[in-house]
């Protein structure tokens, strides 16, 4: 079966009939049935499976515990009306690559698995790459457990609904220890391989991101009676949080220094058309080229939101990721297997950025985008472009399964 056909078949599955979109969001039934479509999947091609403590998944051709493993895979959640390409392409490729190897008769000298990572976008409980936080030790155990949705269910809640044990979650650095490379396919989520103008490319690093949640409050009131000049309106505060994030930005974005800012979650409290709100909360995500530079902004748009006459402001931050470099060795091998393949960054998170920023071998190709859209139900890759991507990761994957060592 082709990548495509792999991907059309779980077309159905959370799409959403107004908008066109995904919501495959962590632990709902939708990503159930995707994990169930994935463990089958894996069964047909006669891969051994098994879920780790996390939850994420594995399913192995070869034993696990030999060690230099060669992992490949990515991720089946989405955001809310995410596409279709975020996430399943890659566990696409990598099952459609499997397939063709073993059609190919390829005798592996090391253990290769085909991973399937938990909640690696965040859109339900607030953090990205939950699963392999969670496997690297970068993310606590208890913080993990204690995040709610947006209807207070718990990460630990929605574990137990799923079958699964939140005592049991936390680092496994001996399975880590035991991965020789781990290469990710995934869509490419911008405009690169377009101006590129070429149909994949080896990523070289995901850049310096995070998230902060700004609280801010003021005084509920009756939007009829309430005088302009006698209102404490939070949202003012918002209004002013998005103008401030878009100009700092824009500012750096014009240099070398290329930066991105974007309120794109937030609450009302009380929420009602008629009411002044008593506190409105905006989510900010901010990313840079650079550490120094996201630093910058961000000291740049928490000076401006003080000095809110007669309202409150708290800057707390959710999660923050330094630059997570691929190997690099690794990375250039691959470029050269695939004939030259472009190098390109990413101001997009990855499971494999996590696994490198923790010392795994890991490195990442993309495929074109020719939209240039992502997290959107117009993302998108040309079936041909789709077929590439497979083709190439079975290339390496045969390369790294059958020579006598892995690039150091």
């Amino acid at each position: 079966m082709s990548v495509v056909a792999r991907l059309e078949e779980i077309a159905h599955i959370g799409r959403d009939p107004s908008s066109g979109g995904y919501r495959r969001l962590a632990w709902t039934d939708p990503d159930l049935a995707l994990r169930e479509w994935f463990i089958g999947q894996s069964s047909a091609l006669r891969l051994d499976v098994e879920t780790d403590c996390n939850g994420n998944i594995w399913a192995w051709w070869g034993d696990p515990s030999a060690g230099g493993a060669v992992i490949t895979g990515s991720h089946l959640d989405s955001v809310p009306d995410g596409g279709n390409f975020d996430g399943p392409l890659g566990v696409a490729s990598a099952l459609a690559a499997v397939s063709e190897l073993q059609r190919r008769g390829i005798q592996p000298r090391r253990p290769l698995a085909i991973a399937c990572f938990t909640d690696e976008e965040g859109g339900r409980f607030g953090v990205a790459c939950i699963g392999s936080r969670l496997a690297t030790g970068v993310l606590a155990p208890e913080r993990a457990l204690a995040l709610r949705d947006a209807h207070g269910v718990t990460f630990a809640d929605a574990l137990i609904r799923a079958g699964r044990d939140p005592g049991s979650v936390g680092a496994e650095p001996g399975r880590l220890a035991r991965i020789g490379a781990f290469v990710e396919l995934h869509v490419e989520q911008g405009r690169g391989l377009i101006d590129l103008d070429a149909p994949i490319a080896v990523g070289t690093a995901v850049l310096p991101h995070g998230r902060w949640r700004i609280d801010i409050t003021g005084e509920p009131n009756h939007a009829g009676t309430t005088r302009m000049s006698d209102r404490r309106d939070p949202m003012l505060g918002l209004a002013r949080l998005v103008d401030i994030a878009h100009r700092e930005a824009t500012a750096r974005d014009s240099s070398s220094h290329a930066a991105r800012a974007t309120v794109g979650k937030i609450r009302s409290v009380p929420n009602a058309v008629n009411a002044i709100p008593a506190e409105v909360t905006g989510w900010l995500d901010a990313r840079a080229e650079d550490e120094a530079t996201l630093d910058a902004m961000l000291e740049a748009i928490g000076r401006d939101l003080v000095d809110l006459p007669g309202l409150h402001a708290t800057f707390a931050m959710e999660s923050r990721t330094p630059a997570q470099h691929f190997d690099a060795t690794l990375s250039a091998d691959l470029a050269a297997r695939l004939g030259g393949a472009p190098l390109l960054a990413t101001g997009a998170g990855h499971d494999a950025g996590v696994l490198a920023e923790a010392g795994v071998p890991a490195a990442m190709l993309f495929v074109r985008n020719p939209t240039g859209i992502s997290h959107s139900p117009q993302e998108y890759a040309e079936d041909a472009d789709c077929e590439a991507g497979g083709a190439a990761l079975a290339d390496v994957l045969a390369d790294l399964l059958t020579a006598d060592t892995l690039p150091r």
